[in-house]
């Protein structure tokens, strides 16, 4: 064949394509560069303001409250967080995973399906102190008898923040996992329930398990829902029932205070509250790559 004739595909590059080629990752480089100094900008400035605070006693003991003498850590904001966030968790992502679920495996593009879609593209977009309102006027308003602030009602807050996160982040997974997987388990005689159990779900397990650590760490900073509901207490508790402390909330209450070792410690939690998010991320990652890895072998 004739160097003339030979196809568009398997002629040389020419000079020009490559020019390009190397223009376009350059500007992708730069862009990349511009969007990460922000970042570093703020742990850098995080760090600057909070590491000072750190000590044994930053997370071993509760806060004072004391303005002038020991003001105390932050562990009570720390467990708060924790089980505040926990129980959240605990409910919002199977029940995100069961709506997905439902909007790819069953309801597919029903009428149903389609208003559940939407509503959870509008919640999606809320912002989160609307949830803490809305929690506050129908739990902590309405409350009969008892501690009107409560801890599970923040994780209430909190997993309605959390909900349409799961459940989109879910759907999308399950719409990755090809249909020749699915036809073929339901063409070996396999009823649908465990098709989806068996073969769906182990499919998509990477990006749903990712998609819920991210929601786990979307909610982990938010501090509106936390003020209307579990409000700001000092001692550390494991009832959830009674008023609990947070992160987010002894952030916003330290930084308002005139004292500067209680600003140091609200920068001190700040530093706290970022490992905390990352370490959930860092989790996140290193299981979707266990599982690519286990699909790929």
């Amino acid at each position: 064949m004739e160097a003339g004739s030979l196809s568009p595909l398997l002629q040389p590059v020419s000079a020009r394509r490559l020019r390009k080629d190397k223009a376009m990752r350059l500007i992708l480089w730069i862009a990349t560069g511009i969007a990460i100094v922000p970042l570093v900008l703020v742990i850098f400035y995080t760090l600057s303001k909070g590491l000072g605070a750190f000590s044994t006693e930053f997370f071993t003991t509760d806060p004072t409250g004391n303005f002038l003498g020991a003001q105390g850590g932050v562990k009570s904001a720390i467990l708060g967080t924790i089980e505040i966030v926990g129980l959240a968790a605990l409910v919002a992502v199977p029940l995100g995973i069961g709506v997905a679920l439902y909007l790819t495996e069953f309801g597919r593009k029903g009428r149903l399906a389609h208003a559940v879609r939407f509503f959870v593209d509008v919640m999606t977009g809320v912002p989160s102190i609307v949830f803490g309102l809305f929690i506050y006027l129908v739990l902590v308003l309405g409350n009969t008898g008892g501690s009107s602030f409560a801890g599970w009602k923040g994780s209430a807050a909190l997993g309605l923040l959390m909900l349409p996160i799961v459940t989109r982040s879910a759907e999308v997974a399950l719409q990755l996992v090809p249909n020749d997987l699915r036809e073929a388990a339901l063409a070996l005689g396999a009823p649908r329930w465990k098709v989806v159990f068996r073969v769906v779900l182990p499919s998509a397990a990477s990006g749903i398990v990712t998609g819920a650590l991210l929601s786990v760490a979307r909610a982990a900073g938010e501090t509106a829902p936390l003020l209307f509901t579990a409000t700001i207490v000092k001692g550390t508790t494991f009832n959830l029932n009674e008023p609990m402390n947070s992160l987010p909330a002894q952030i916003f209450q330290d930084l308002k205070q005139p004292n500067n070792e209680l600003v140091e410690r609200a920068w001190g939690a700040a530093i706290t509250l970022i490992g905390m998010i990352l370490i959930v991320t860092l989790v996140a990652k290193l299981i979707q790559r266990r599982s690519r890895a286990q699909g790929a072998t």
